[in-house]
């Protein structure tokens, strides 16, 4: 693929942009956790290096892994299990570790509780390892009965779970306007990719499932959809069908692009970016992993969840770490002006999903 100097009109296409948000006001709490002193200083790592060093540890540890964060602060992997010996064999790999009382099986039984029986629409859930519980949320929109139904879920799962009142609501966007346009509605271009040697395009789900043909801002027609997936997950392929530069950058709308290389799995407590046609670029941290939000859509599950905010039209959007892919902006609740919360389809299931490269 070409990588020619391009006008912002067609940077921007190289952009992306992102959903919506929740205005959740979280606090982490380290409840049911305590520092376990280390033998060692904890390596000093990067937020990718922290990432590939909690994925071995993880294989190490088995049953007794119970989570990972990084600490950007001090730039450390914070590594939850379940006892002492298991605490020795992080610190001697270079990490912090923290005895808690949830194991992964525990958190995740109350998951399936929670699918079960609290699968409502204007809410969401998702693992908080800070805090070593499963964090629900409700919206605005769930009803006093809906929300003692939720309290009761809970209640029942003990300390693996903690309720939460967002005052913002959850939902998918796709606004009129320009950027990638089609059918009325407005979204924002993730990643540029390759399939078959062919150059492509990834974005939100919920915006090819609604618009088939998209446009750049001009109005000139530039790809059809090959791909949707929404409810469910939330990433769109589309092809190219216009002879427009593709190169792999994110529009960094100050008259710059940021190099796109590679696909990388998020990390709790990594700092991020996203790149949006509505609200341009933000930055943040990532709070959550396989996040599960109700829609009034449908579910989506194994979400990316973060405090960065987004608007309508940013949907579809690059949320980026350097020169690394993170995620597609999903949804959420909130704005720029007081914050909230986002929600992104993971960049490398869809990668996987579809058969596509970054490129």
């Amino acid at each position: 693929m070409k990588h020619r100097r391009i006008t912002r009109r067609r940077a921007a296409l190289a952009g992306a942009g992102a959903a919506a948000l929740i205005v959740a006001g979280v606090t982490f709490q380290n409840a049911n956790a305590s520092e376990t002193p280390t033998a060692g200083a904890p390596h000093t790592l990067s937020a990718v290096a922290a990432g590939k060093l909690a994925s071995t540890l993880g294989a190490d540890l088995g049953a007794d892994a119970a989570g990972t964060y990084y600490d950007a602060k001090t730039e450390q992997l914070v590594v939850n299990v379940l006892n002492e010996t298991a605490a020795k064999t992080v610190q001697a790999a270079g990490a912090r570790a923290r005895v808690v009382q949830n194991s992964l099986t525990e958190l995740a039984g109350a998951r399936t509780t929670l699918q079960k029986d609290a699968t409502l629409p204007g809410t969401s859930w998702a693992t908080d390892p800070r805090n070593n519980k499963v964090v629900v949320t409700a919206d605005r929109t769930v009803s006093k009965a809906a929300w003692a139904r939720l309290t009761q879920v809970v209640d029942g799962l003990g300390g693996k779970a903690e309720l939460r009142r967002s005052q913002g609501t959850f939902k998918p966007f796709i606004a009129g306007g320009d950027a990638i346009t089609g059918s009325g509605g407005r979204c924002s271009l993730g990643f540029n990719v390759v399939k078959d040697g062919q150059p492509y395009f990834l974005t939100a789900g919920h915006c090819t499932q609604a618009i088939s043909s998209w446009s750049d801002s001009s109005g000139k027609t530039i790809g059809q959809n090959a791909q949707s997936n929404f409810p469910g997950h939330d990433f769109g392929l589309v092809k190219y069908t216009a002879d427009v530069d593709h190169p792999s950058a994110v529009d960094l709308y100050d008259g710059s692009t940021q190099a796109i290389t590679k696909a990388a799995d998020a990390t709790v407590g990594e700092k991020v970016s996203r790149s949006g046609s509505t609200t341009h670029v933000h930055s943040g941290t990532v709070t959550g992993l396989d996040a599960t939000v109700n829609y009034s859509e449908g579910t989506v599950s194994g979400l990316i969840q973060t405090d960065v905010c987004a608007e309508p039209g940013d949907s579809g959007g690059a949320l980026f770490d350097g020169d690394s892919a993170v995620g597609l902006t999903s949804g959420g609740s909130g704005d720029c002006t007081s914050g909230g919360q986002t929600f992104f389809q993971p960049v490398t299931a869809a990668l996987s999903a579809t058969g596509a490269k970054i490129g």
